[in-house]
């Protein structure tokens, strides 16, 4: 059976600081600090042999997946600046700069 709590130190919710800062992460695409919901993403996908993950959030992960294959995706690898050339992209980055970083709306579907 799993335990509940640590066997070696029973008090270690009594010793975490509470008032501890937060340290918003940025969301990988657009520079944004994050909010409540981050996306953990592989810039290069999985089934591509991706292992590095970068945080966003979830309408830029969206919009990403939407505009690029996952072959596309595996050229460019986390060259941020690569994918930015693309105009939908660009103009999606510079919609959003303004936003909320909790900011959610539907997105285009995916190109064909």
């Amino acid at each position: 059976m799993a335990r509940k709590h640590s066997k070696h130190d029973p008090d270690e919710d009594l010793h975490r600081e509470e008032d501890a800062p937060v340290v918003a992460a940025l969301c990988w695409l657009c520079g944004r600090s994050t909010g409540k919901s981050i996306v953990w993403h592989h810039p290069v996908p999985k089934s591509r042999g991706g292992r590095d993950v970068v945080p966003m959030h979830p309408i830029c992960q969206e919009t990403l997946i939407a505009n690029f294959t996952n072959s596309e995706l595996q050229r460019y690898g986390t060259d941020v600046e690569g994918l930015l050339a693309n105009p939908n992209l660009r103009k999606f980055v510079d919609w959003v700069a303004n936003k909320d970083p909790d900011f959610t709306a539907t997105t285009a579907k995916k190109r064909r």
